[in-house]
C-alpha cells in the first residue's frame, strides 16, 4: 500500500444565509469610504478581488497575472509573497495605484491573499482509481478555464472527522486526450455541513491545441448522478473572463493532503 502523504484542499465553511459569489474572473468590489485618491486618478478606498496566479521575474520577485492577461506588480501592502510558488492560484484583494508602468499594466498595493488549492492533473491508476481517489458526490456550483487552470467551485457533505482528497485525471482508455474526471475522496466522513470549496487544475500536462480551440469534456459525480461540462479550451490563449461585482466572503480554511 502506498505512503499517504499530506497535499492540499482548501475547504470554506458555509454559514447560513452566506451567498457564495462565483467568480470567473475580476470582481469589481463597490466603494468602501470616501477617500483620497492618487496620481493616475484611483481612489485608495477602492479595492479588487480577483483570482490570480503567482508570477516570477529573472530576478525572482514574484508578481501577479489575471486571467485576462492582466500583470500586477505589488509595489505596496503585505502579502506572503515567501510562501507562494509559482504557478500557485491566489485569491487576491488589491487597489489600483497606477496604470502601465515598467512593463506591468497596473502597480497594486496588496491588502490581502490567500493561496488556492491548485494541483496538476493526477496519475491514472487503472483500477486502484475508485479506492485511491474515491467516488463521493460533489454539487459543482461554478466552473471556468482561465489561466491556463481549469477552476471549479464546488460543495460537498463534510462533518470534521477527515480531511478530503480532491483530484482530477485523464479519462481511463479514453481516446480523447481533452477528457477528465474530477474525483472526491471523503474517507467516510460524516455529512453533517454543506461547505464550500475552489480548486484549480494545471492543464499544461494535456496536448497542445496548436492554436485551435477543442471542448474540454469533464465528468463529475454529483448527488443527481453523472454529469459531464464541456468547455472551450486554447492552450495558446489567454482567457478572458467576465468581470462581476460584488464582494465575497473566504471563510475558514482547510488544508488537507494526501498522496
Amino acid at each position: 500500500m502506498c505512503k499517504q502523504k499530506r497535499n492540499n484542499i482548501m475547504l470554506m465553511k458555509s454559514m447560513e444565509k452566506l451567498k457564495l459569489i462565483l467568480i470567473a474572473g475580476i470582481i469589481s468590489a463597490s466603494l468602501l469610504f470616501q477617500s483620497c485618491s492618487n496620481d493616475d486618478g484611483y481612489s485608495l478606498g477602492d479595492y479588487w478581488l480577483s483570482v490570480a496566479t503567482v508570477e516570477s521575474l529573472d530576478g525572482g520577485s514574484h508578481y501577479f497575472k489575471m486571467d485576462n492577461g492582466t500583470t500586477l506588480w505589488p509595489a505596496a501592502g503585505y502579502y506572503l509573497g515567501h510562501n507562494l510558488a509559482v504557478g500557485q492560484r491566489t485569491w487576491l484583494n488589491f487597489t489600483i495605484l497606477s496604470d502601465k508602468k515598467d512593463g506591468f499594466d497596473h502597480y497594486v498595493k496588496v491588502n490581502g491573499v490567500d493561496p488556492i488549492l491548485t494541483k496538476e492533473i493526477a496519475e491514472d491508476k487503472g483500477e486502484e482509481n475508485d479506492s485511491y481517489y474515491g467516488t463521493d458526490p460533489v454539487a459543482v456550483k461554478d466552473i471556468w478555464v482561465g489561466g491556463g487552470y481549469l477552476n471549479v467551485i464546488f460543495k460537498f457533505n463534510y462533518g470534521g472527522m477527515q480531511k478530503h482528497f480532491i483530484n482530477l485525471l485523464p479519462v481511463t482508455d479514453s481516446e480523447n486526450p481533452y477528457e477528465v474526471e474530477f474525483r472526491h475522496h471523503a474517507y467516510k466522513d460524516p455529512a453533517e455541513a454543506a461547505v464550500a470549496g475552489i480548486v484549480c487544475f494545471d492543464l499544461s500536462s494535456l496536448p497542445k491545441t496548436e492554436g485551435e480551440t477543442v471542448k474540454l469534456k469533464v465528468h463529475f459525480k454529483t448527488f443527481n448522478g453523472e454529469k459531464t461540462f464541456e468547455l472551450e479550451y486554447n492552450s495558446d490563449k489567454e482567457t478572458v473572463t467576465e468581470e462581476k461585482s460584488g464582494n465575497t466572503s473566504l471563510n475558514i480554511n482547510f488544508f488537507e493532503t494526501i498522496n
